[in-house]
């Protein structure tokens, strides 16, 4: 039964090729009552139908009678908003009933429908929707990179365990935006969410055949639809229309209390995998034109997941673009993570290049002008590792960061204890300074620097001090998935312990790391879970563990609750030393100062720098214009050290003012007997000492 609109063919324009997907409206198309434009970029097949339910177990086809440049597209008459719907091949084998079978899906579907079946795989079908949405005042918070504390969450992790909202509302969008929740992150200081893949997703074979599923979410079937499972079962009973509003009303609430949102997304490859795999979307559409192949039709797999999206054709480009534009303007999210962004940044030999025409379109793009921006600066292919190469504007994950603060304060702390020799404090400098070098190649500041201790591979913080080894066992692959090198150390015991010995220094580590991430020059990235000792039992890849194990508990002892106390005091203080700094602290070099002392308070020598024995580093950072400077002396050896405070003399010969009355003011301290010091004063000069394996914190 056709629905398509036909018109008069010689003197009137029906539908358009752009906007791609479905629209009731586009510019330069008179309105038809009923009709809509439907457009498809497909240009693996000569003709193309779309098929749609509606009425319920009613299906019609409509023929896109226009070709463009591989677009077909059409004025269809009756896909109204909630109609599920999918594209054909015109003329080619039906295989069953429509709707008893697998649709290609619209790239640009704004909701996708999950139909399950019993023994079998499910279905899965676009469902048209409307922008429309009450956004009321809603305006995006815009914090600075400077002022910007994230905090990466899973929306079910986040919310599953939390007993303070109702039970209908955990795991969801609404338990995300609930004010529980949100009270949680003010409290902490937080001021983004970065949410792990909220894109349509689906579980890969593998996976179910395990009786797991994809609990990271990174193996995406909709770059436009909310993932439906994350909305509250009224929502979801309701259709994809109620599920977008429930995530918008997220999004708003957060607003609200001046948190932004910031999307993890998966542009690198999609949920269709290997060339073995049934066609969901782009496969059947057009293959050869979405996913990169090489000179033998085999495809060119950057991605460790079975294929990659080819970012040498242009419609590919568009349709990030597209999706990226559609999540700002409709969803107001204020930022994306990009995984394993090099490979949206190859051209057509396959290598990155920091002006391909993504990026490039990305830093003139008005919609995204003031959008976080921010790279996993690495994948699989050639050339992969590409940390502190994004162009300005971006903002990378930072591994060196990651792995010298690990290695400082864990693997060295490991040898120490062995009786062999630990690292120098060069590497940690240049993390604490916020890989300066490294992003000054690319004309970026320490700004640019997303650092990290954890993330949610991995790891989680307090597992880093309890497991020398990964125990990936519940993953199903024999322990042979996951990082095997995670620059971790135990303390002695491998695995939980009631040791008394053991355990207080466990917990010093843990708020050493937590420290360091949170003083250093750069934006700092909280793990969710991190600031209370969440655990995931020595699991370093969680990505299949859809339950208790990757889940924040909230645990609600006395060790969480001193980690939380730290990690807020820490926020805490890093927003109130940098109110009391210039506009452009710290990315103008010109208006800011980092300067390195030793033990005995004099100015770190060359030798010191690379001396495995010197354990001890005192950072005095602050600004000529500025209103404080802090003082971070770090103890990375075992026993306690006697200190000298930098003089007067010391910081007049550095350039730095210190006024007559200036004192240093202990603030915090990770070791326990230091911490009950806080408020002491000491004059400049003055000797002090710090605990082994230790932080202490002065303002000046």
């Amino acid at each position: 039964m056709a629905h398509v609109v036909t018109g008069d063919r010689q003197t009137q324009r029906i539908s358009r090729a752009f906007p791609l997907g479905v629209h009731r409206s586009v510019a330069g198309v008179p309105d038809v009552p009923g009709a809509v434009n439907v457009s498809v970029f497909a240009p693996g097949l000569e003709a193309v139908d779309v098929w749609f339910e509606p009425r319920p177990g009613q299906w019609a086809s409509a023929l896109l009678e226009r070709r463009s440049a591989g677009v077909h597209h059409g004025r269809v008459e009756g896909l109204r908003p909630g109609i599920r719907y999918g594209f054909w091949g015109h003329g080619a084998h039906l295989p069953a009933e429509p709707g008893s079978f697998q649709l290609l899906l619209d790239p640009y579907g704004r909701g996708i429908d999950t139909v399950q079946r019993e023994d079998r795989e499910p279905l899965w079908f676009s469902v048209a929707t409307t922008p429309d949405f009450d956004w009321g005042n809603d305006e995006p918070p815009h914090t600075r990179w400077r002022d910007s504390v994230i905090y990466e969450a899973h929306v079910r992790g986040m919310t599953k365990l939390n007993p303070a909202l109702p039970e209908d509302l955990r795991g969801t969008y609404a338990g995300m935006g609930h004010p529980a929740t949100i009270g949680y992150l003010q409290d902490l200081g937080i001021t983004a969410v970065e949410l792990l893949p909220v894109h349509f997703h689906i579980d890969e074979p593998h996976l179910q055949e395990l009786g797991l599923s994809n609990y990271w979410g990174y193996n995406t079937l909709g770059y436009f639809a909310p993932h439906t499972d994350y909305a509250t079962p009224t929502a979801q009973a309701a259709g994809p229309q109620a599920v977008q509003d429930e995530f918008k009303t997220m999004v708003k609430n957060l607003h609200a209390a001046g948190i932004e949102v910031i999307l993890d997304v998966v542009y690198n490859h999609t949920a269709e995998g290997g060339k073995d795999l049934p066609a969901l979307s782009w496969r059947g559409l057009g293959e050869e034109t979405y996913y990169r192949h090489d000179s033998d039709g085999r495809y060119i797999d950057t991605t460790g997941c079975g294929n990659s999206l080819d970012f040498s054709e242009p419609r590919v480009i568009q349709m990030t673009l597209d999706s990226l534009r559609y999540w700002v303007r409709e969803y107001h999210v204020d930022g994306f993570r990009f995984d394993l962004a090099p490979t949206m940044a190859r051209d057509a030999e396959n290598r990155f290049d920091r002006r391909h025409p993504l990026l490039v379109a990305l830093a003139t793009d008005p919609v995204m002008h003031g959008i976080k921006l921010i790279a996993e600066p690495w994948d699989l292919g050639p050339d992969g590792w590409q940390t502190g190469n994004f162009p300005p504007g971006w903002a990378d994950w930072n591994d060196h960061f990651r792995d010298t603060v690990r290695d400082f304060w864990l693997a060295d702390q490991a040898a120490l204890a062995a009786g062999e020799p630990a690292g120098s404090l060069a590497r940690l400098g240049t993390a604490l300074a916020g890989s300066a070098e490294l992003f000054a190649r690319s004309e970026r500041t320490p700004l640019s620097s997303v650092n990290l201790v954890t993330a949610h591979d991995g790891f989680t913080l307090a597992d880093l001090t309890t497991y020398n080894h990964k125990h990936n066992q519940a993953n199903g692959e024999d322990n042979r998935d996951g990082s095997s090198h995670n620059r971790s150390w135990n303390h002695g015991i491998e695995g939980p312990t009631d040791n008394p010995r053991i355990l207080p220094h466990r917990r010093q580590t843990a708020r050493n790391l937590m420290a360091t991430l949170l003083l250093s020059v750069g934006v700092p990235m909280i793990t969710s879970g991190d600031e209370v000792g969440r655990t995931q039992h020595g699991n370093n890849n969680a990505y299949c563990q859809d339950n208790k194990t990757a889940w924040l508990s909230w645990q609600d002892d006395d060790d969480a609750r001193r980690m939380f106390a730290a990690t807020a005091a820490l926020v805490r203080l890093r927003r109130e030393f940098l109110a009391r700094q210039p506009y452009a602290f710290p990315a103008d070099p010109r208006d800011a100062f980092l300067l390195w002392f030793d033990a005995s308070g004099q100015p770190m020598t060359d030798a010191a720098w690379h001396d495995p024995g010197c354990r001890v580093l005192q950072l005095l950072i602050g600004s000529g214009q500025g209103e404080r400077a802090g003082l971070m002396v770090i103890n990375g050896g075992q026993e306690t050290e006697q200190i000298v405070l930098p003089s007067r003399a010391t910081l007049d010969d550095a350039g730095v003012t210190a006024n007559e009355g200036h004192l240093y003011e202990l603030v915090f301290a990770t070791a326990d007997p230091e911490e009950r010091r806080t408020g002491a004063r000491l004059a400049p000069g003055e000797k002090d000492h710090i605990e082994g394996n230790s932080i202490s914190v002065y303002r000046i």
